[in-house]
């Protein structure tokens, strides 16, 4: 089986964007956890609003993106609500992305 690493992962995840955010989900800090066994790699992640129109769509990204790289490891996304997304789980970069700088939120 072949070598997977978290940073992996995270590359992969830093290709999927919310087509109404410009900036992708790995940055938004959306993802919660990444955890990688010899049978399994779990996402835990979560998203800005439980009625992100995108959700279904942006899981199987995440999911489809993570399989193909996940050298035959099951890949299981978790939904979380708890702890709830808020602005301060963003990256740096994204909030300059967004214009959230110390000012703006």
């Amino acid at each position: 089986m072949a070598a997977l690493t978290k940073e992996n992962v995270i590359e992969v995840l830093k290709t999927i964007y919310d087509p109404e955010i410009p900036v992708n989900i790995w940055e938004l800090g959306l993802i919660y956890d990444i955890s990688i066994s010899d049978l399994e790699v779990n996402v835990k992640m979560t998203f800005t609003s439980p009625t992100c129109p995108m959700m279904e769509e942006l899981l199987q990204q995440v999911h489809d993106s993570v399989s193909a790289i996940s050298g035959g490891r099951d890949v299981k996304i978790d939904l979380v609500w708890d702890p709830p997304w808020d602005l301060t789980r963003m990256s740096d970069k994204a909030r300059i992305e967004l214009d959230l700088t110390e000012q703006g939120w």
